[in-house]
This record gives structure tokens, C-alpha cells and sequence, in this order.
């Protein structure tokens, strides 16, 4: 899948409505909460600790981030490309 697309499945689903940096911050969070959740451990969340609940919460970081960065005004792609050449400075 290409970026351009998973951005237009995405306004598919949530439509034209743009988030502020406060709005997708607590939807980032929420995400995170449930990765953190799953890393815990802790027996009442047993019966949600699978590998494709992990593989959802990833994949919704991804997917939702894409539009997260249309929503401020930003290309998704452009996004990628300054955070692929900041990793890599980083790994030097």
C-alpha cells in the first residue's frame, strides 16, 4: 500500500474533519496506553493480550498517523522522508 492510499482509506472512514495537535496527542496516547498495557502484563488484561491486538495497536499507529499528519497541514510523505533521514543520522 502506498501512502496516498491508506490516506484516502482513512478520510474513507473519518472523513474531511481536521484534528488540532491537542486532539490527535490524546488519540496517540490512548494508543500507547494499550501498547503499554500489553507489555504490563497484568492478568485482567489476559483475555486482550494477543499478538494481533498488538498488530492492531501498531498497525493504528501507523494507519492513524498517516492522517494525523494531513490533519496538521503536513505531506505524509514528506514526514516519512525527514523521519527516515533522521534515523539514519542517528544510527551514524
Amino acid at each position: 500500500m502506498e501512502i496516498k492510499e491508506l490516506l484516502n482509506q482513512g478520510r474513507l472512514i473519518w472523513g474531511r474533519e481536521k484534528l488540532s495537535l491537542s486532539q490527535i496527542i490524546v488519540r496517540l496516547g490512548k494508543v500507547f496506553g494499550d501498547i503499554c498495557r500489553y507489555e504490563r502484563n497484568a492478568a485482567k488484561d489476559k483475555k486482550s493480550h494477543t499478538e494481533t491486538e498488538l498488530k492492531k495497536e501498531l498497525g493504528n499507529i501507523i494507519f492513524s498517523t498517516i492522517r494525523f499528519c494531513d490533519d496538521l497541514g503536513f505531506d505524509p510523505e514528506d514526514c516519512m522522508k525527514e523521519a527516515i533521514k533522521c534515523q539514519k543520522k542517528f544510527k551514524k
